[in-house]
């Protein structure tokens, strides 16, 4: 079962349409020489992005503030480490922050977890990962 979320232009108000952002990336892509799946490709961007946005709300809502946030809280933010995941687009190297205490446990992509099926649908169709 897919799920669309409609996005809104912080700019304009407006809602975007996903299609149309979908064949300006691809339009774009291809004029930049960018295959959409293999190394580098389109695909793989996106789904580096779509990862490494989700796993820093993942570290906002166990942190309890934004980032960049002052407060009084001794558990922070430690910079990030490199992890390479299997995705159906390819192998792609995300950045996965941490934690000053290692309390931290990623859902979206869990600890030891090399492996991620299903992310395609993830990406692609804006489906909730919840």
């Amino acid at each position: 079962m897919t799920q669309t979320i409609e996005m809104i232009d912080p700019v304009t108000g407006e809602i975007i349409d996903e299609k149309q952002i979908a064949e300006q990336l691809l339009t774009q892509a291809k004029e930049q020489g960018v295959s959409l799946v293999g190394p580098g490709g389109l695909l793989g961007g996106l789904t580096k992005t779509v990862l490494e946005t989700a796993l820093e709300a993942e570290m906002t809502e166990h942190l309890g503030y934004e980032k960049h946030q002052v407060t009084d809280s001794e558990n922070a933010r430690n910079g990030t480490r490199s992890k390479t995941v299997l995705t159906e687009v390819g192998p792609v190297e995300i950045e996965v922050p941490r934690d000053r205490d290692g309390s931290f446990e990623p859902k979206i992509v869990r600890k030891r977890q090399r492996r991620l099926d299903g992310i395609d649908e993830i990406v692609l169709s804006g489906v909730d990962h919840g």
